[in-house]
Formats: C-alpha cells, structure tokens, sequence
C-alpha cells in the first residue's frame, strides 16, 4: 500500500478532481485489491492497482449520487453580475464596468507573461497570441521549421498556463 498509494490517489485525482474524493477512492482501492489480492500475480500489483483505481472512479463517476452533487453544484452557481435573470426578457445594453475593468486587467497581465516568456518562446508566442500571425508566417520570420515553432508555441502555452494556475493560487 505504501508502495503505490501516490499512483493511486494521482489516478483517483485525475479522474475526480477532487482530493477528498479521490482520498475516499484510493481507500476504496486498496480495500478491494485486499480482499482480492490472491488473484495478481505480485510482477503486476501496479497495473492491476491502477486498472482497480480506475475502476472504483468510473463506478463512482457514474454513480446516481456523484451526478446529483454535479447537478446540485451547477444550480446553486450564481449569475455572472451583469446579467438578467434568464427568461426576464432584459438584455444588458452595456457591460457591467467592474467585469469590463477585470477583462482588461486580465488582458494586460497575459500580454505581460507573454511578452516576458524565455527565448525561444518569447518571440513567437508574442506573435502567435499577440499579433494574430499563422505558424507559417511566424516560421518564415524567425527562420524556423514550422513543427519547431508549432512545438514552441506549446510549450508556451503550457508555462503561460502554469503561471496563470499559480497567480489563482496566490
């Protein structure tokens, strides 16, 4: 158990997304593979605990109750501000100022991290998010193959996206 218990939580965790959840699974995992362990041969534990975990998620995902607590989160989620109530025939004739401000300010902070990215992504992440060009134009200009920058403009993507989970977290 103490062996694979991360892999199985990280599996649970993908699955649910959410730790408390994926904790009560990997429980439910191991409990299962104990009371049916003489049936794996000991070279497989990992694959079979993992094909288990998965398992215990799908049943849970597919569960009446996990879907009356997703129907139940989606209800009682509010209204964005700036927005009539469904079905009021209103229609909002400008944006609410504060939802305006905070889409620029979001705006201005991505041009940032774009901007300030490491090369090789710098330059054409810039030009790829902030200028509008395709790959190939983008490949021409710096002289690049085109799969090189479609591979730098992930991996941009990818450090943009971790820096934005990092500013939610703060």
């Amino acid at each position: 158990m103490q062996q694979y218990q991360k892999l199985v939580y990280t599996v649970c965790l993908q699955f649910v997304h959410n730790p408390h959840t994926a904790e009560d699974l990997t429980q439910d995992t191991f409990l299962s593979a104990w009371s049916s362990i003489d049936r794996c041969e000991p070279q497989y534990y990992k694959q079979w605990l993992v094909r288990v975990a998965a398992n215990k998620c799908k049943d849970h995902l597919k569960s009446s109750w996990a879907r009356r607590l997703e129907a139940q989160s989606d209800e009682t989620m509010p209204e964005p501000r700036g927005t009539p109530p469904p079905g009021s025939g209103l229609q909002s004739a400008e944006p609410d100022p504060q939802d305006e401000f905070m889409r620029q300010t979001d705006a201005a902070e991505l041009e940032t991290m774009v901007r300030t990215l490491r090369e090789p992504y710098g330059r054409a992440a810039a030009m790829y998010l902030l200028d509008g060009l395709p790959v190939a134009a983008i490949a021409q200009k710096l002289g690049r193959p085109a799969p090189t920058v479609q591979n730098q403009l992930f991996r941009a993507k990818a450090i943009l996206r971790k820096q934005i989970m990092e500013r939610r977290q703060e």
